[in-house]
């Protein structure tokens, strides 16, 4: 194997390299000189489209389209869609690696990896009427921004695709023809441009434009023609007609170099190298220049697309895609010839043991004071080489540096294992994702498995989650739900047979969602499918919402009854009354007593109106002359009051319910009387029971109405008298009392009005009613009075010892004489037995 320094050149103090990631696929196939190219960055994918000088129209024709090409960075085409729209002004990558592809007329589709449809969006009326001119794309802080520039140039652009909100900046002055060059300055707020209008250079937001000052040292120059903004957006490097390349900082506050390229034609592309040197691409070579005006020349075989990454930059080319990058601090230090680093002579002593010499002993000794540093230099090296060859040879002289350490944590050298283990795998042609350490670093792991999973890797993508522990909702079961989501898309299998693998793949694994699964089955068109999906669905609630969305309601109903969540019974009730005729609904609910049930008491407290007309369609007529009767109560005047009571006569009458129907038509009747007292009385009777009504009439001195009432209505003589008997006692109306009690004999006795009396604090008038008490109630009126002594003689004399007892208890404690007596008395009439 060649020394790994073989292809390493010099650039001032540190040294760049080519590595080749792939031979690519396509190469008997593609000339990208013919094409329009855009890749994504993090060894994404690639997206080609036949440029439109080198596109044969045929005049009606639709087989002869333009056709975007979607390959990975392998070569190896994983879509193709044929473009509708008008000319392709730029294609560019999201930050979730989905395609934009911008019309000249402001349109901008979005196409998933594997060339779907997402969404479309415009850039607006002044876009589409005059045309877009020129596009730029860009990734910042996890969002996707567009800026373009229209025929009528206007710059308009937008900071988030997700959030589409097209803003026209700040018009430069002076710019009446396309700029000589341009570039997007995005930062936390949103976005800036720097203009380039020949010579001079603008800065313009949304309201604001300020003119820049530029230093080139070299002389004047006329046209600023190609401008680079690094990868981080933190350096710029512009190029000018004279052929000068001015490095410096984005704020033009800073100056690196100026370096003249001796070539006056713009370069093809201007690329950062991560942000350390710039590469300046012509037809034939590359050059990249460092910030101290050293420079290194790849000679180039054919067309080349540059794609700048964090950490280099990827050259995409007919036969190969390879890697430019710096070489790694730590693959210098361990392999640069002659490096006297503890990480170079631990690799030495490593082979040295391989080879069972004793000189890797003799390496030891030298570095052993700075072992521990030797092992991290061969670990991070590790991370900077792309062959798994090297990668082993330096994990190997970690491992064996670490035999000699007892202190050192473990923990950095697996990670490394692992990590290099999942990045060789994702490396591989069949995947083709030629990520680096660093790379990986800033991508983090589960937006790679994410990529994986968009690429529809989902057998390594759950080995990898397995393989670094992840957890199961994290890893696995997540990445078997994106599978079956795929899955259902298989048009050409049938459903049985994908229900039946799905289930057997998922099981009951936890965190798997049937119903998101069922869901994309659905927008597939497969309603069956769908509902054999949603029986292995755990959560009714997952399941109700998808089946109303697939029209299946009874099975909805039924499944939200089965579940006893009445949350989601009323969802799918409300859902069908909605959705059908009251006839088709009543129908639907009508042999399901839990919806019905359920349905009836939503009516009772929100929809009066549709339980009347529900009890009536059912022929509950006694519930329908109950619900009339409740809303008579609701009713403010007796005209409304009474035609809802008639309705519930009527409804009584239907279903023969006569008692009912007898008692709604006397109610209409007191109703009218209590209208008749209003005009007669300053006082209301509206919603006032017949006995509160007597009782008012008697309060208010209304005897010939209480009469009335008592004769109209047939009150009983008991209700009547005890009605009576109160109302009079709580007007202090007691002669009217008094000779009421002699009309006749009182059919309830007399001791309510003793009671009557004493309530409303009349003692001298509740004693009159004793003597007319039953005798076996009077000890207990003497006791009521607190005429004890009355109550143990009227007890005594009765001979009852009962009531001796009561008197006793109430006297026992304040009258100690009488108590004394009333034991006497309970002796003499023991004695009596």
């Amino acid at each position: 194997m060649a020394h790994v320094t073989v292809d390493w050149n010099p650039l001032g103090k540190v040294y760049y390299r080519k590595i080749e990631l792939y031979s690519m696929a396509w190469q008997e196939t593609v000339d990208l000189s013919k094409f329009i190219v855009s890749a994504a960055p993090f060894g994404g994918p690639i997206a080609l489209m036949r440029a439109d000088k080198h596109f044969v129209r045929v005049q009606g024709s639709s087989i002869n389209k333009p056709v975007i090409h979607i390959f990975s960075s392998a070569g190896k085409e994983l879509a193709s869609v044929k473009w509708d729209a008008g000319s392709v002004v730029q294609m560019g990558w999201s930050v979730t690696e989905d395609l934009l592809c911008v019309a000249d007329d402001g349109t901008v589709l979005v196409y998933d990896i594997h060339g779907a449809i997402k969404k479309t969006l415009t850039m607006g009326q002044d876009a589409k009427e005059s045309k877009v001119i020129d596009c730029k794309i860009y990734n910042f802080a996890g969002r996707t921004g567009i800026a373009v520039l229209t025929g009528s140039y206007h710059f308009y652009v937008v900071n988030n695709l997700e959030e589409v909100r097209s803003r026209r900046f700040f018009d430069p002055p002076g710019l009446d023809a396309p700029p000589s060059s341009w570039v997007i300055m995005p930062h936390d707020r949103g976005s800036s441009l720097l203009v380039a209008i020949d010579h001079l250079l603008y800065l313009t937001e949304k309201s604001q434009c300020n003119k820049q000052t530029v230093n080139f040292k070299e002389g004047p120059v006329n046209s600023i023609t190609e401008m680079a903004i690094s990868y981080n957006f933190e350096y710029l490097a512009m190029f000018t007609d004279t052929g000068l390349l001015w490095i410096g900082s984005a704020n033009l506050e800073k100056v690196y170099c100026v370096f003249d390229t001796g070539c006056l034609s713009r370069p093809k592309q201007l690329a950062w190298c991560a942000m350390g040197a710039v590469i300046c691409y012509w037809d034939d070579y590359l050059d990249v220049v460092g910030p101290t005006k050293d420079t290194v020349r790849y000679q180039m075989d054919s067309v080349v697309h540059l794609v700048q990454e964090a950490d280099g930059v990827r050259i995409i080319g007919n036969d190969a895609h390879e890697l430019l990058q710096r070489v790694p601090a730590a693959v210098e230090q361990v392999f640069k010839i002659g490096s006297m680093e503890p990480g170079a002579m631990l690799f030495d002593a490593s082979k040295e043991f391989e080879k069972k010499s004793a000189r890797a002993e003799e390496y030891i000794r030298m570095i052993k004071d700075r072992l521990s540093e030797a092992v991290q230099q061969c670990i991070q090296a590790a991370a900077g080489e792309h062959e798994p060859a090297v990668q082993r040879g330096l994990l190997r002289a970690a491992s064996f540096g670490k035999s000699f350490l007892n202190d050192m944590p473990p923990q950095a050298f697996v990670t490394m294992c692992r990590n290099l283990r999942v990045l060789n795998a994702v490396r591989d042609y069949m995947v083709g994702v030629p990520l680096t350490y660093s790379q990986l670093e800033k991508l983090t792991m589960k937006t790679l498995i994410d990529r994986l999973v968009l690429r529809r890797h989902y057998c390594l993508a759950i080995r990898i989650c397995d393989y670094l522990k992840m957890p199961k909702g994290e890893g696995a079961s997540r990445i078997l739900g994106h599978w079956a989501c795929y899955k259902v898309q298989q048009a050409n299998v049938d459903d049985e047979e994908i229900a039946r693998a799905i289930n057997s793949k998922l099981g009951e694994t936890p965190g798997i969602s049937y119903s998101e699964i069922a869901s994309k089955a659905v927008d597939c068109g497969r309603t069956h499918l769908a509902i054999k999906l949603l029986d292995y669905e755990a959560k009714a609630a997952d399941q109700v919402p998808l089946l109303m969305r697939m029209k299946k309601d009874d099975l909805a109903l039924e499944k939200a009854i089965m579940s006893g969540d009445t949350d989601l019974v009323y969802m799918v009730v409300m859902h069908l009354k909605d959705n059908l005729t009251l006839g088709e609904f009543l129908m639907a609910i009508r042999h399901r007593p839990v919806a019905l049930s359920l349905y009836i008491k939503y009516c009772k407290e929100q929809d009066r109106r549709t339980l009347v007309d529900l009890f009536y369609q059912d022929d509950q007529f006694l519930n329908s002359g109950n619900a009339f009767v409740q809303d008579s109560y609701s009713e403010k005047t007796l005209e409304a009051k009474t035609k809802a009571l008639s309705k519930a006569q009527m409804s009584y009458q239907q279903g023969n319910f006569w008692f009912y129907a007898k008692a709604t038509e006397e109610q209409i009747k007191l109703m009218e009387y209590q209208v008749r007292l209003r005009e007669k009385h300053p006082k209301t009777f509206m919603d006032m029971s017949l006995s509160d009504t007597i009782y008012q009439c008697v309060l208010l001195g209304d005897l010939k109405a209480v009469e009335q009432l008592k004769k109209e209505f047939k009150v009983p003589d008991k209700r009547f008298y005890w009605l009576k008997v109160r109302a009079l006692a709580e007007g202090k109306k007691w002669l009217e009392l008094d000779k009421f009690s002699k009309t006749r004999k009182s059919p309830i006795g007399y001791e309510p009005f003793f009671d009557a009396c004493l309530e409303f604090n009349n003692r001298i008038e509740a004693e009159k009613y004793v003597p007319r008490v039953l005798p076996e109630n009077k000890v207990a009126c003497f006791v009521k009075l607190g005429k004890f002594e009355d109550a143990a003689e009227t007890a005594f004399s009765q001979k009852s010892e009962e009531d001796l007892d009561l008197v006793l208890g109430k006297c026992a404690s304040s009258n100690r004489t009488l108590a004394n007596r009333i034991q006497e008395m309970k002796a003499h009439l023991r004695q009596r037995r």
